[in-house]
């Protein structure tokens, strides 16, 4: 069973980055769909951005131009790199690891964007 463990949310300005990293134990992303997931309070968790094991990614339309996601299997880590961040951004963020027959979430790391 694999374990993840995000870090790195912390308050920022808008318009400020912050880098974001999910660390896997217990196994090997290499085998599985990586993503980050967000979910701000009263509403539901949402994709925000996902890479496949070949590096395809794809991106939700609020973050395209502004985040980047990225995978080391070396290092068994997932990482978020969010620039131009916006009040619109907070939330907490979840690290997520899938295949067809089993999910894997992480505790999650807040992100909350404010001046």
């Amino acid at each position: 069973q694999v374990q993840l463990v995000e870090s790195g949310g912390d308050l920022v300005q808008p318009g400020g980055s912050l880098r974001l990293s999910c660390a896997a134990s217990g196994g090997s992303i290499s085998i599985y769909v990586m993503g980050w997931y967000h979910q701000a309070p009263g509403k539901q968790r949402e994709l925000v951005a996902q890479i496949t094991r070949s590096g395809i990614t794809t991106y939700a339309d609020s973050v395209k131009g502004r985040f980047t996601i990225s995978r080391d299997n070396a290092k068994n880590t997932v990482y978020l790199q969010m620039n131009s961040l916006k009040p619109e951004d907070t939330a907490v963020y979840y690290c997520n690891a899938q295949t067809t027959s089993r999910a894997y979430w992480g505790q999650g790391t807040q992100v909350t964007v404010s001046s």
